[in-house]
């Protein structure tokens, strides 16, 4: 699949969170930030990490599979959001990770342009509406802790 074809799935799969997909469509191409706020829950949560820990985080989950589902960074790039599937922030309990399920909106920009407002994808959504495993996540947190503590006492 190309990758316009694949981007405008990844759209249309992104749009489908929102209670209105057209408008969302909309609020991506006509706003000037091109970013959309949509509500987490029903096609995935997000997990949020603080970019000291996300980053590696990713590095690690990068090895360990071939899918690592989108990832988000804020504005200045303080904290990462990766995408997990719907329901897991229900149970989700860790020191400094903030869950985002139902009842919480995310500002997501346009995954085939760059946003104006900071928000951007570290990792774009794919056309398969790929989301990144909560188990290899968690493992994945883990290990960068681990990585993170012995370079604090180095």
């Amino acid at each position: 699949m190309s990758g316009d074809a694949g981007r405008l799935r990844a759209v249309e799969w992104l749009a489908t969170a929102a209670p209105d997909p057209e408008t969302c469509r909309w609020e991506w191409e006509r706003n000037p930030l091109g970013v959309a706020l949509l509500p987490a829950g029903r096609l995935w949560d997000v997990l949020i990490l603080p970019s000291e820990l996300g980053r590696p985080t990713l590095e690690i989950l990068t090895r360990c599979t071939e899918r690592v589902g989108p990832v988000l960074a804020d504005f200045g790039d303080c904290r990462m959001g990766f995408f997990v599937p719907p329901g897991t922030a229900d149970g989700w309990v860790a020191t400094g990770v903030r869950a985002a399920g139902t009842g919480s909106w995310v500002v997501v920009p346009h995954p085939g342009r760059a946003a104006a407002s900071g928000v951007r994808w570290v990792v774009p959504p794919d056309s398969t509406g790929t989301l990144t495993d909560p188990v290899l996540l968690e493992l994945s947190m883990h290990e960068a802790a681990v990585i993170l503590a012995r370079e604090r006492d180095a």
